[in-house]
This record gives C-alpha cells, structure tokens and sequence, in this order.
C-alpha cells in the first residue's frame, strides 16, 4: 500500500522511523500546509515533499495518513474520501460527533478504508490483558481505574498552544489511549460523569529548543478531568486526566475483577509489565519486552535530544502498527482492528466527559451499531 503523509509535525517523525518494521505499506510521499516543513522532514527520511493537493491527486497514493491538528482531522479525511483513498488518521477521529459521522458516511459511500489511532490497542501489553481477561482470569470486571497526570504539554512541544484551546486539553488529547483501551477490553459505554477546571490560566512553553521558548499561553479548557465511566457491560471505571500534576505514583490503568486485579502499563506505548493479582498466589509480572512490538526503542537521542539519558530506550513506540493491519485487512478482506467506528463511540465518550464537567450532569452515551458491538466482543 502506498501512503502518502500529511503533517510534518512532532508525530510524523516517529511514523517514518518505524517504518522498517513494517512490510505491507511504505510512506511515498510528505505534505504539509508550511512546505518548508514537508522538505526537511521529506530531506531527513529521504521522501519527496509535494503540496497537499498534488498528493491528493496522485493516483500511486492509495492511503493518507492524517497526522494533522485535530481540527483538521475530519475536513482533511473528507477530502481523502472524495478522492477515493483509504484514509488512516492520528486520534481523535474529528472534534465532532457530526465531522466524525460524515467521516463514516462518506466513507461507507465511497468504499473506502477509514482507521483511526491509537494503534497501541495491537501492543503486546494491551493484546496480553486481553487474552488474561478472555481467559476468565480475573473474572467479571467490576470496577477499575485510568490515570493520567503529568505537567502538560508546554514542556515538550514546541508549538503547544492548540493543546490548550477548545477541543484540545488532556482527555481530547491523552484520553483516546485510555478510553480505547477500555473500550476494546470491557465493551462500549452506556454513561459517563465528571468534574473539571483549569488549574493555571497560562502556560510557558519550557519545551527544549523551541522557537518560542518563554512565550506564556492562555488556557482556553479544562486541564484537570476526573470522573466515571460506566460499561453496558456493568463495570464501572473511575478516571483522571490532568496536565496539573508535577508527580504521582499511581498506576496508568487497573481492573478490579471477581477473581483477581490486571494492572496495565501506559497505553501511551506498546509494551511494558502488566501484572496479574490473583488471591492466594504470588503476583504474576508478565514482560512484554520480547513479544513482537514490545522490544523498547523510544525515545532516541537524534530524535528527541536533551532528554536525561536513562530515559533513553526505555519504552515501546511502533506507531504506524494499526497502518500496517489496515493494508493486511484490505489484501485479506477483513475488518482493521483500529476501526473508525469504534474511533466514532471513543469520540462520544471523549466529548462525553467533556460535556459532563462543563454543563455539571451525567451525559448518557448512544450505544454504538451492532456490528461494532460484535466485534468488540470478537476482540474481548
């Protein structure tokens, strides 16, 4: 499969590093609306830069990948659908339910692919916790957690200002990781509730190197986001999402079942220690270091320099992993894992949470089609 890449940003790097490890797609061609932007990243990968519209009418680009801001996630995916090509985006699907939508409308009409990150669902961490509960290891989940809290984006993007602004923040931005998580795990969600705020009504970009190192930015939505998840299937999950916390030591996701408790890794990345709890029996610690994706390779140092060097080679980061089963699915004729429709429902809980802790009130999640549901349950 031929892809072609729009938005040469932060995220784009990492796509086009990882693209050895892949057999059934290769990126042809770089296109971003600064071209500037599309040379140099076209220059370090030795890919031709070519302006957005040029790619779409390329006829040897079957695929594009979406790695745009997230306001330009569902216009840009139109665009690609109208010119008959698979489309293949970073998260979240569109800022609306009704950009998400006609996403899947168009998409349906034109018989076309559409797949939405996050791919680390396919990570051998996240592929391990779902065959333990398959399994009835743990038995029925009944409830859990997700957390995740750090300092924000200021300090590691150059350019943060759109995390900070409407239809960014962390659950838009950091949520999906968690939500498909859950989501693919425990099923689709019935309601949710929250409770939100703006811990600091400017940011200062911190982030090394960056152009406007110093600049303060004005917070423009919640920053802190705690709440609950209910699942149709009867679980209930307790979140925080918060870039207001300097350290903590709580783990990124924990299930609680009727016979024992899963603890998973960040779902930020592929790999990682998951550990099974079981009463009467000692911890089980399950390495994913060696299972396929789950060898550690991020961060590097030409990529992301000034970091402390312990960091370095300490995490698993094959994005690109849900491209490359797009491609497998289409030549074998069977549904992608990192669906659009089920990017769709992740959307509603997403904007869902938002919802919930701006207007103070549950807010009740539609139930998603049928054949999303059947395949849930296929991957649970």
């Amino acid at each position: 499969m031929r892809v072609g890449l729009i938005g040469c940003g932060n995220i784009s790097d990492i796509y086009l590093r990882n693209q050895p490890h892949f057999q059934n797609y290769r990126i042809t061609a770089v296109a971003d609306l600064v071209h500037e932007a599309a040379r140099a990243r076209g220059a370090e990968f030795d890919v031709g830069a070519i302006s957005v519209d040029a790619m779409m009418a390329r006829g040897d680009i079957d695929t594009i990948l979406n790695l745009t801001i997230p306001s330009a996630h569902g216009p840009l995916a139109l665009q690609a659908i109208a010119c008959g090509k698979h489309v293949y985006q970073e998260k979240p699907l569109a800022t609306s339910l009704a950009d998400g939508q006609a996403v899947l409308d168009a998409a349906k009409a034109a018989g076309v692919r559409v797949a939405c990150a996050p791919d680390t669902i396919l990570g051998p961490s996240i592929q391990t916790a779902r065959m333990l509960i398959a399994e009835d290891r743990i038995g029925q989940i009944i409830t859990g957690s997700a957390s995740m809290m750090t300092h924000g984006m200021e300090a590691r993007h150059p350019n943060p200002d759109f995390f900070f602004k409407a239809g960014g923040g962390p659950v838009l931005d950091m949520g999906p990781y968690y939500v498909s998580t859950l989501v693919h795990l425990l099923g689709p969600v019935v309601s949710v509730e929250a409770r939100g705020l703006i811990g600091f009504k400017e940011r200062v970009i911190t982030a090394p190197s960056a152009p406007r190192f110093g600049e303060a930015i004005r917070v423009e939505t919640f920053t802190t986001l705690q709440g609950l998840l209910q699942f149709a299937a009867g679980a209930q999950i307790a979140f925080s999402f918060s870039w207001d916390v300097w350290k903590h030591n709580q783990a990124p996701m924990e299930l609680h079942g009727a016979l024992g408790s899963l603890r998973l890794p960040d779902p930020n990345f592929f790999g990682g220690t998951v550990e099974l709890a079981i009463p009467g029996q000692p911890v089980e610690i399950i390495q994913t270091a060696t299972m396929p994706f789950g060898q550690p390779n991020f961060p590097d140092a030409t990529s992301m320099p000034g970091l402390p060097t312990e960091i370095y080679g300490t995490l698993a980061n094959y994005r690109g992993l849900g491209l490359e089963d797009m491609a497998v699915a289409i030549n074998e004729k069977r549904p992608h894992v990192a669906s659009a429709d089920t990017a769709q429902h992740v959307l509603q809980v997403l904007l869902g949470i938002v919802e919930a802790a701006t207007d103070r009130k549950s807010v009740a999640i539609a139930a998603p089609p049928d054949q999303v549901k059947a395949r849930l349950r296929e991957l649970a």
